[in-house]
């Protein structure tokens, strides 16, 4: 039956403004998925104008947040279709609090849904894979054309969550025609 559903459109750096600033204010849980995984650097508000900067400027990698989010004891979820990047390995293995189980990642090749859960009160889906070009994070020139919508919708949200944890336990494996190509089906965690 058709409802009213609040939501907003965002385009291309929206993305970044919106929902990487709402995963950086999480207090409690954030579900990422994406079929491409890299390392977004994040502008990092204690960066004083004019005080050293370090040798990316104002800016730090998005797994250093995750690392003070785990720290924090948030569920940090990443559900992706393929190996991420070697930086996004680099800076992950970099941060102990990722590494000893602060945030949980987990591969299905057929994951191409974009979508990122925040608190489970916030959804963002759309175009947008969690790469700088993808987020808006680049500078104009730079950054992929990206649609997307963010809702607080409690219906909206629970459905999302829903198909996001069936893929995660692995409710979508048994079937999968794409089984042999896993390392590691998800029904098997």
């Amino acid at each position: 039956m058709p409802r009213t559903v609040p939501l907003r459109v965002l385009s291309d750096r929206d993305h970044y403004e919106q929902v990487m600033q709402a995963v950086l204010a999480a207090e409690r849980s954030v579900w990422i998925a994406t079929a491409n995984l890299k390392d977004v650097m994040v502008e990092d508000p204690r960066v004083v104008p004019g005080r050293r900067r370090g040798r990316r400027g104002n800016y730090r990698s998005v797994l250093e947040v995750f690392a003070e989010l785990a720290r924090r004891g948030l569920e940090l979820r990443i559900l992706h279709a393929s190996a991420p990047s070697r930086a996004f390995r680099q800076s992950f293995d970099a941060q102990k609090e990722l590494v000893a189980g602060g945030m949980e990642m987990r591969v299905c090749p057929r994951v191409h849904l974009k979508t990122v859960v925040v608190d489970a009160g916030l959804v963002y889906l759309g175009s947008a894979n969690w790469t700088g070009a993808g987020l808006g994070a680049k500078g104009d020139g730079r950054r992929n054309f990206e649609m997307g919508i963010l809702t607080t919708d409690e219906q909206t949200i629970d459905e999302v969550q829903e198909r996001y944890d069936r893929i995660w336990r692995g409710a979508e494996c048994a079937d999968c025609r794409l089984r042999a190509e896993c390392e590691m089906p998800l029904d098997e965690f």
